[in-house]
């Protein structure tokens, strides 16, 4: 279980990019290493193995010139860390194999073959150990002990330097993955502040040219949505103001109608008329930004008021769980988000019940159940467009204006929260607010 997620591909980009470039340049770095040691391990071969065959021949030939008695006391002074002397036939042992001792002796065979038989044997040993008989001049046996360094030795410092190497590739690997994707970071965080109160976060303008390039050409994006967006919300606005004028004469003018059905009409036309403007101003107000500013909040007592005043009005409301902390909200937001929720819920269901959930470390859920009619799955989220209403809610009595959820989502996404509907198991509507506690 634990080998799965450590052995897991990294989701973010800079993650990806600091491990692929590490990765290849200490590869990279580990091959030119490798290649360093093999070549300086195959000159000190190739020179060992040179001076070894003058070396040998010389120290042969002045043995053989020495008379017997004196040669013993030289031994020491001829002997070399590869190889010594030994006055006698040495041991014997099975025929040598490849290594590098037998290219040290292929290369004393050849400069003292001509002159003096030799035979080699392999001597049991840890290392490679070799031995080369041979017979002096007045047939006195030598042999050639030989034991090759296995390899150049490596300094004490060079994993020191290593280690320094590796750690000076993964900083200026970080360095240059951050310079990459930090322009693209502020351009996630840019993008996602553009949010419905149409106040855009300025990208920086400078850096490389194509980041320059970037930012810029955002920039003017930003403004031209900025623009497009508060002209139709301006006009919105200002459509809806306008209409409660000639409304309002048009109610004074019903008061005076004679005929009682057709004022009664009337008036509920006019009403649903008023209802439709009222929404359509406070939907616009939303999108052009909220003017209330965040601060902390009891959301407990928020929840606790809004309950007792609708079971004041003799409606049927329940509030289950406490978050039992503050949070930073929009309280007016807020109180209008859950406001339409609940009236939703009463209106199609005649109750709701608020239960909460503060189980998480970095979010609180509140969520408004009811067990109305709900919605086709289809339709869940196009409910939440303006002036949509579910098709068999098309009545005066109870279809409202279909601005209700579209003003609650914008609300929600104003505080950095997430508003969703789901249809509930034996029926009924789940309207969940998530709300970040910080």
């Amino acid at each position: 279980m634990m080998s799965a997620r450590w052995t897991r591909w990294p989701r973010s980009l800079f993650a990806q990019l600091t491990l692929i470039l590490f990765l290849g340049l200490l590869v990279a770095q580990a091959l030119s290493f490798s290649l360093t040691l093999y070549e300086r391990d195959d000159a000190f071969s190739t020179m060992m193995t040179g001076y070894v065959d003058h070396e040998v021949s010389i120290s042969v030939a002045f043995l053989d010139h020495l008379p017997a008695s004196e040669r013993a006391q030289w031994l020491a002074q001829l002997a070399r860390r590869s190889y010594s002397f030994i006055l006698g036939p040495g041991v014997s042992g099975p025929p040598p194999t490849d290594g590098r001792a037998t290219n040290v002796a292929a290369a004393i065979t050849r400069g003292l073959e001509q002159r003096y038989p030799l035979t080699v044997n392999a001597v049991p040993d840890r290392q490679e150990h070799l031995q080369m008989h041979l017979r002096l001049s007045d047939g006195s046996p030598l042999t050639i002990d030989i034991r090759p360094q296995p390899a150049i030795p490596v300094s004490p410092w060079l994993p020191l330097s290593m280690l320094g190497q590796w750690i000076a590739l993964g900083v200026c690997t970080w360095l240059a993955v951050r310079i990459a994707t930090r322009p693209l970071k502020d351009l996630a965080q840019a993008a996602d502040t553009l949010g419905p109160d149409m106040k855009t976060t300025r990208l920086a303008e400078g850096g490389p040219t194509e980041v320059a390039h970037a930012a810029k050409a955002f920039n003017a994006m930003q403004d031209r949505i900025s623009t497009y967006m508060t002209e139709r919300i301006q006009i919105l606005a200002a459509i809806s103001h306008d209409l409660q004028t000639p409304i309002t004469r048009m109610r004074l003018r019903a008061d005076l109608m004679d005929d009682t059905e057709q004022q009664g009409k009337f008036q509920q036309d006019l009403k649903e008329m008023e209802a439709l403007v009222r929404e359509g101003v406070t939907y616009a107000r939303t999108l052009h930004g909220a003017a209330e500013a965040p601060r902390r909040i009891d959301p407990d007592a928020l929840l606790e008021s809004m309950v007792s005043d609708y079971l004041d009005a003799g409606q049927t409301v329940t509030l289950q769980g406490r978050i039992g902390t503050s949070l930073l909200a929009r309280p007016q937001a807020l109180h209008r988000i859950l406001g339409n929720l609940v009236d939703n819920a009463l209106k199609y269901s005649g109750a709701s019940d608020i239960v909460i959930d503060a189980s998480r470390p970095d979010e609180v859920t509140i969520s408004v159940l009811d067990r109305g009619p709900g919605i086709p799955d289809d339709e869940i989220e196009a409910v939440f467009q303006p002036f949509y209403r579910v098709e068999a809610s098309r009545n005066r009595d109870s279809g409202g204006t279909g601005l209700g959820l579209a003003i609650a989502r914008q609300l929600a996404l104003a505080m950095n929260a997430i508003l969703s509907l789901q249809n509930r198991a034996g029926g009924g509507l789940e309207a969940r607010l998530t709300l970040p506690r910080q």
